[in-house]
Parts: C-alpha cells; sequence; structure tokens
C-alpha cells in the first residue's frame, strides 16, 4: 500500500524571505525574518497570521499608533484633491500650513522658517548646507554613538562605523567626532567639552566650525540623555564662537520623550531642528525648523526636493498635531515612561536579573543596557540579540541599539493601552529569561 507524503504547510513568511533575498540587495538589514500583512494602533499581524505586540513603532515612526483613523481620513481627503504638484514648481496650503505649525511649536522666541523634505538624513543634510551658508564656515562636530543617517554627508557624521559606515569611504570631510557623555560608561560632560577643546587647538579652530549637531537623546547610539547641564555648556560654547546649535530630533521629537521636542526638557534654545520619523505618522516626511534669519541664508534654488513636503504627508502631519494635543500624547509619554521603568526596577533587583545594567530614557523612549557585569559594566551583546528573538518567539517586536549592541529600546506607540504595554512588558520579561536560560 503506498503512502502519500504529509503535505508541507504553506509558509507565508518563508515564501516572501526567499522571494526578497533574490529581489532585494543584502545590504538593506532586516532585523527579523517575518513580513507584516496588517496592523492596528499597538499591534502587528505577520504574513503567517502571527500577532505581536510592537515596542518599535516602526522605528518611532507611528507614535500615533498604526493606521489611526484621523490620519486615514486626512489623506484621503487630500488624495480626493491632488497627491502631487511640487512645491517648487505650484506650491500648496498644506506645506504652508504645516510649517506655520511647527514653527510656531519650536522652542525659544520666533521667528522661525520650516523647510521640508522626505527623510532625516535629506533633513541633517540641509541642515548643514543652511548652517555653513548661514557662518560662511564649513566644520561640523559630531558625537561618538550618533547617528544621522545613511547618505553621504549624513553617514560621515554618524558616529558609529559598522555597519553604517564600512566599505563606503572615503567620506566628505570637515567633519570631526568627540565622545557623546555617557556617565555609565565613564565619559563625563567635562569630558566631552574637553574633548572639543583639545579638537579647537588641534584639528580645526572654532571659526571654522559651522555647526554642533547631536541627538539630545542619542537614539541608535543606545538612548543616551544628554544632561541639561551639558546641553546648556554646550550652548554657551557654541555662543562663545558663533557656532550654530542644531538637534537632532529624528527620533526623540513629536511627544515621544514627554515634551514635543526631547531638548525642551533641559531649556536649551537650538539655532536649527531636524526632524522626521513621526512627524507623518507613517509617510515619508521631514524637515528643518530654524531661526528665519539663518534659514533664510541659502539662496532661492539651493534648498529642495521633488517630493519634499509631499501634500498627502503634510495633510498626514497636521493631522499628527492634532491627535498629539488632543490627546494629550506627550502627558501620555510620561505615563508610558513611568510604567515602563516601574517595571525594569523591579526586574533589575531580582538576582536572576543581574544582566539589567543600566536604565535610561525620557519618557516612553526607554532602554535596558545588558551586561555581563554590572561592576565592569561589560557589555551582552549576545545576550540582547537572543533577547531581541526571543522576544519575537513570545509575540513582542523589541528592537536593539548601541554602540556595542546591548541596548534594548522600547518605543511602543503613544496610543497604545495600558493593557497592551503590560502584556509587552510580560512578554520581554519572559524573553530575558528564556536568553539567560541559553547562558549566554
Amino acid at each position: 500500500m503506498s503512502t502519500q507524503p504529509t503535505p508541507i504547510a504553506p509558509n507565508p513568511n518563508q515564501e516572501l524571505l526567499a522571494r526578497r533575498q533574490a529581489a532585494v540587495p543584502r545590504g538593506v538589514g532586516q532585523a527579523f525574518p517575518i513580513y507584516a500583512a496588517r496592523a492596528a494602533n499597538a499591534e502587528i499581524w505577520d504574513a503567517n497570521g502571527k500577532r505581536y505586540v510592537d515596542f518599535a513603532a516602526g522605528i518611532a515612526v507611528t507614535n500615533t499608533g498604526h493606521g489611526h483613523p484621523k490620519i486615514k481620513a486626512a489623506v484621503t481627503a487630500q488624495m480626493d484633491r491632488y497627491s502631487h504638484v511640487a512645491f517648487q514648481v505650484t506650491a500648496y496650503e498644506p506645506y504652508i500650513e504645516l510649517a506655520e505649525r511647527l514653527n510656531a511649536l519650536a522652542p525659544g522666541d520666533g521667528p522661525h522658517k520650516t523647510i521640508l523634505f522626505s527623510t532625516g538624513a535629506e533633513a541633517v543634510e540641509n541642515a548643514v548646507k543652511i548652517a555653513r551658508a548661514a557662518t560662511g564656515r564649513p566644520g561640523v562636530i559630531t558625537f561618538t554613538g550618533a547617528f544621522h543617517g545613511r547618505t553621504m554627508m549624513a553617514m560621515a557624521m554618524t558616529g558609529k562605523v559598522v555597519p553604517y559606515k564600512a566599505g563606503f569611504g572615503p567620506l566628505p570631510g570637515e567633519v570631526y567626532h568627540v565622545p557623546f557623555p555617557v556617565e555609565y560608561h565613564g565619559v563625563t560632560a567635562d569630558d566631552s567639552l574637553n574633548a572639543i577643546a583639545t579638537l579647537f587647538k588641534g584639528d580645526v579652530a572654532p571659526d571654522q566650525v559651522a555647526a554642533i549637531i547631536l541627538e539630545p537623546v542619542q537614539g541608535e547610539g543606545g538612548f543616551y540623555v544628554a544632561s541639561p547641564d551639558f546641553l546648556r555648556r554646550l550652548r554657551t560654547l557654541c555662543d562663545q564662537h558663533g557656532i550654530l546649535l542644531v538637534a537632532d530630533e529624528v527620533q526623540a521629537g513629536f511627544a515621544r520623550t514627554g515634551k514635543m521636542f526631547s531638548i525642551e526638557h533641559s531649556g536649551v534654545v537650538p539655532d536649527l531642528i531636524t526632524v522626521a520619523k513621526a512627524l507623518a505618522g507613517g509617510l515619508p516626511l521631514a524637515g528643518v525648523i530654524g531661526k528665519a534669519a539663518l534659514m533664510d541664508a541659502p539662496g532661492p534654488g539651493g534648498l529642495g526636493g521633488t517630493y519634499g513636503g509631499n501634500p498627502l504627508a503634510c495633510a498626514a502631519a497636521l493631522a499628527v498635531l492634532d491627535i498629539i494635543a488632543e490627546e494629550k500624547l506627550c502627558e501620555r509619554a510620561t505615563q508610558i515612561g513611568e510604567i515602563m521603568a516601574k517595571r525594569f526596577h523591579a526586574m533589575a533587583a531580582k538576582p536572576e536579573f543581574a544582566c539589567i545594567g543600566d536604565i535610561r530614557g525620557l519618557g516612553a523612549m526607554l532602554a535596558i543596557e545588558l551586561v555581563k557585569d554590572r561592576e565592569a559594566c561589560t557589555p551582552a551583546p549576545e545576550l540582547t540579540k537572543a533577547t531581541s528573538q526571543c522576544a519575537l518567539a513570545h509575540g513582542l517586536i523589541v528592537l536593539s541599539c548601541g554602540l556595542y549592541g546591548n541596548t534594548l529600546r522600547m518605543l511602543p506607540p503613544l496610543t497604545i493601552s495600558d493593557e497592551h504595554l503590560h502584556e509587552g512588558l510580560d512578554l520581554l520579561e519572559a524573553a530575558l529569561t528564556d536568553a539567560l536560560a541559553q547562558n549566554l
């Protein structure tokens, strides 16, 4: 009697992975071998139908959740009018209205102006152009661990070699890096400022520096927070030498930290702010907000881009700003951060979780750094990677980051319910327990 082979159940995730490997270059990283089929607020379902709690938010993009009805309605209404005409050909009101609203939200006294682009890297590169045009100087100072993008100038400014810079040189010149103040790893604010002073003596004169750019809360670098004292001293240093201070708010902006912009926690007013990610709730949109006199330094035609300030993205962004205000998402970010921090401190107090070396962040931009030895602060990147993989198996999407690859970053949508937030934290604890069992 012949037996028929058991049919193999279809696995859409595996099928899509095979198609991806054949069609898409390996240089596009992919954290997990799953493929999204649909999403709603803080939940994602993959192509196989498995559900996940989302603690990544598309890398801090969907602060207003997946598929917010007000964003969908705004984009649909704009599509019925027109989807693209190019602002540089026939301008349109949604771009102007969004610029007006961002100018009003910018810290410090006005007047301010805003120009819109499509990506965070574009925003960073154009902030450099504006700073150079305004000051007549070429130099740019950035920090170790910084992530400013993958295009050539932004890549040169990024403070991590692998995977962002490896094999792509030579990089643009006149970019200088100094240590970011990370007291957990022994780098103080004094150390960072002394490094700038040394830079001025050995590599570039201060009157040749157009801008110092930093993330008030580093994103890819590990969610390290620049202290208010450091930011104030950096502001004084910039004023002393006529250098522009640029706040890169691409990952930390739009209510993520409990303020519209993370630098507002310090009271320091930057000259320029770069924004992207959460600005349009999932549509590609970025911008530079700055003091009007500086923003007007480049001549007509010197700035722009075909898709910059796309009408659909502008409509989405206007809805995002409404949602942040109406649903009090700055306050909600603070609440989410308090819930997560309380849970992580309770975990860290348990002997079995001695691997939790540091808990840090602002608002709902929170991280735990995993270590092999708390006293020595020895990074544990293998454990971190295993935890994120175990989390996926449990039904939680959480990303790692950090110069040493040993930090788990929490970026849940700010619209997440308490039920799903606690569910995600339960899944994370279970994942860390499983990863520790692997003796990494």
